[in-house]
């Protein structure tokens, strides 16, 4: 876990930078709201990443306001207030007094007083950085202050007249990640790696998938993190070629593969592997080949991860080696070139192959900029996750290569000399997967 003074001590510089980049106006950022799951018993908690990444505070219901133009009491949060009746049901809260004291605010009030307080606080401001559409209840309450400062503004020389986007700074802020963040998402990917490593370990045929998913996410917790950044999936054989599969109650057959997409949030950092492997001891002659041309459309897009090289290279490079791979293997006619440009290999391999990762498993952060893709710089961290999915149903293509999915995701940082994978410790190797399965079924 992360230790409070460390992370207090980054959420102050980042609201600083934000700040200082933005110089005037106001800053408005919710956070997340408990959300009913059914009846009267709620989803788990979890905070908005945006309200996490600026106060460290981690209840619902609050919200964060910031005001670069000032010199005093720039940075104030709205809690809520203590109560022991609901603390007794739903657990402590923080309370205004120790919002100020525990988490550096200028000043606390009470999220009740909100709506009161806020036309005063916002009474010189002009600008309002507010991202519009995430929190209902603040839109309406927003609408209402910026009509009342098109009514009163002529004669009170001040108003609201712009309503803007704050993540076009903060969102930038986001996608580069210091070395706090890097440690936490570290840790995610240490306890991700543990569950894939079991998975791989104690999968048996026979299993249910969910079998396979409660290892996984067991090793998550057991090792710090809260739990899976996103849905796990665990799709055997032909599951593996629906790309979000979330059922995993099929049963696992021998001479099938098991794709493993899985990923642990460590305060509230994201991992995010994918791994596929035989059911059994050892792959088919069709899924070995399959696998082989994933493998190294991977490790060549991974080789083009570095500063100043394009969003879009990671993509093209695995493109042009899947394309390649697909004419070898009877799948599509080539040439190569023409598979690629007709997008033929789209029925093959639909989604793109790399997305920022951070704080969200699909993190903040333009993927394209002034036109063109962007280029990596220290401190960025991607996927790379290219695949190949044929599906049972897929006709005019060789029935070995039928109810097949392939797909191989690591999480890549961008360093100042080049990339680091920070999820090679989970092996994908052909070799090395048949050499772990073959022991862990020998040993059963």
């Amino acid at each position: 876990m992360a230790e409070p003074q460390d992370l207090l001590s980054r959420t102050a510089e980042r609201r600083l930078r934000l700040m200082e980049a933005l110089q005037s106006g106001a800053i408005l950022v919710p956070a997340a709201r408990l959300r009913l799951r059914s009846a009267d018993s709620e989803y788990t908690f979890r905070q908005d990443s945006d309200f996490y990444y600026l106060t460290g505070f981690e209840e619902p219901d609050a919200v964060c306001l910031l005001l670069p133009g000032r010199t005093a009491a720039r940075y104030v949060l709205f809690v809520r207030p203590k109560n022991r009746d609901a603390e007794i049901w739903n657990g402590r809260r923080v309370g205004v007094d120790n919002a100020q004291r525990l988490y550096g605010a200028d000043a606390a009030y009470s999220v009740e007083e909100l709506e009161a307080r806020l036309p005063e606080l916002l009474s010189d401001v002009d600008t309002l950085y507010y991202a519009w559409g995430r929190d209902a209840v603040l839109d309406r309450l927003v609408q209402r202050l910026v009509d009342d400062h098109r009514r009163t503004r002529a004669r009170r020389g001040h108003g609201i007249v712009q309503l803007q986007d704050p993540g076009t700074v903060l969102h930038e802020m986001r996608l580069v990640k210091d070395a706090y963040e890097l440690e936490r998402m570290r840790a995610a990917v240490a306890a991700t790696a543990a569950g894939h490593l079991r998975a791989m370990r104690e999968t048996r045929p026979g299993m249910r998938e969910y079998e396979v998913e409660a290892l996984i996410e067991y090793e998550f917790r057991r090792r710090g993190a809260r739990g899976p950044a996103y849905g796990t999936i665990v799709g055997g054989g032909d599951n593996a070629n629906i790309l979000h599969y979330r059922d995993n109650n099929s049963v696992l057959r021998e001479g099938d593969l098991l794709l493993v997409d899985a990923g642990a949030e460590a305060d509230l950092y994201a991992a995010d592997i994918t791994r596929t492997f035989p059911v059994g001891a050892s792959f088919s002659s069709e899924q070995r080949a399959l696998y082989a041309v994933v493998l190294e459309a991977q490790k060549q897009a991974i080789d083009t991860v570095r500063p100043g090289g394009s969003f879009e290279a990671p993509h093209e490079r695995a493109v042009q080696v899947l394309c390649a791979g697909l004419v070898e293997l009877g799948l599509a006619e080539g040439p190569a070139e023409r598979v690629r440009e007709s997008s033929d290999y789209r029925k093959f391999y639909m989604h793109r192959t790399s997305h920022w990762l951070g704080l969200d498993v699909h993190d903040v952060g333009l993927y394209t900029v002034e036109g063109g893709a962007r280029s990596f710089a220290p401190g960025m961290v991607l996927t790379v996750e290219p695949g190949l999915y044929v599906a049972a149903d897929l006709e005019g293509v060789p029935p070995g290569f039928r109810g097949i999915g392939v797909r191989i995701e690591d999480d890549v940082l961008v360093t100042q000399g080049g990339h680091e994978v920070l999820t090679a410790a989970v092996p994908k190797e052909i070799e090395a997967l048949e050499a772990l399965r073959a022991g862990a079924l020998a040993s059963a």
